[in-house]
């Protein structure tokens, strides 16, 4: 996990924000969400973490970066997702080719939110 920077271009545009609660310590849900995305041959050398700030960036193609947040809450961790345009030529493509991305988003942070909860709770996702 050392290969997309945690800083954000100086160019870019957010696309998508999206925020949900879990019941659960926000160290050990950014554990877990850790685990989670940097799980599987293709995260490889596109997941960074820095526990100190709990955030987690995922880099992919030539526009896409994923900043996941998690704060803590008075019941909870907070987690927070950006969709994130970093292309740095043809940035009007990137709207377009974000289309299926920003499509599948909000039903994925849900299913991602579900699964991290279930983990910490210690049921499988498929059991929640």
């Amino acid at each position: 996990m050392t290969d997309a920077p945690l800083d954000v271009p100086a160019r870019h545009t957010v696309l998508r924000s999206f925020a949900g609660h879990l019941a659960a310590d926000p160290d050990a849900a950014f554990g877990h969400l850790v685990a989670t995305l940097s799980g599987g041959d293709e995260a490889a050398g596109h997941v960074r973490a820095d526990p100190a700030r709990r955030l987690v960036v995922v880099e992919g193609d030539w526009w896409y970066r994923g900043e996941y947040r998690v704060l803590p809450e008075e019941s909870g961790a907070l987690v927070q997702y950006e969709i994130i345009n970093i292309a740095q030529v043809a940035r009007w493509a990137a709207r377009w080719t974000a289309r299926p991305v920003l499509e599948a988003a909000p039903a994925a942070f849900g299913r991602l939110l579900t699964a991290i909860q279930a983990e910490v709770d210690g049921a499988r996702p498929d059991e929640a």
